[in-house]
């Protein structure tokens, strides 16, 4: 078996994360790489990226598959379909304390590595169903480059 045979560990991951903010009652944010794939409000989109608030009272019929993560939710009032490739999500993290997990960027279109500092980065952006509630942004960890997420045990 070679390594390109090894399934991703990604998806459970990203399940195992998303089950532990919610059972903790935290709010499951994922950081996504968009790209021509990715299918989310182009609106909130800065520098490529979009953050998404996947907590169940945000979104509705939230699948996470081992291959897409499929929702419906509502940007500025109204209902969008959410399709984002497992491959795209570059972080998931609580957005009450930042603790989670980052991936690597996904490969460039054309099947080039990403540049070296393409890394998570975490930009506040309104979350499904909250534009039209005043909330707390998400926390940003302070550092300089890259985000300072804690490792959950």
């Amino acid at each position: 078996m070679t390594r390109d045979d090894v399934p991703s560990t990604r998806p459970y991951l990203i399940r195992a994360l998303h089950e532990w903010c919610t059972d903790n009652g935290y709010t499951p944010y994922l950081v996504v790489a968009v790209d021509a794939s990715v299918q989310v409000p182009r609106e909130f989109v800065k520098n490529g990226e979009i953050v998404l608030n996947t907590s169940f009272d945000a979104t509705s019929h939230l699948q996470l598959g081992n291959e897409f993560i499929e929702f419906k939710a509502r940007f500025g009032g109204a209902a969008r379909e959410v399709i984002v490739p497992v491959d795209h999500v570059v972080a998931i993290y609580a957005r009450e304390n930042g603790q989670g997990m980052a991936f690597p960027h996904p490969p460039a279109a054309d099947g080039t590595e990403p540049p070296a500092e393409a890394s998570p980065r975490l930009h506040v952006v309104p979350a499904p169903g909250t534009e039209d509630t005043p909330e707390e942004p998400p926390p940003v960890p302070p550092t300089g480059g890259r985000p300072a997420l804690k490792r959950v045990k």
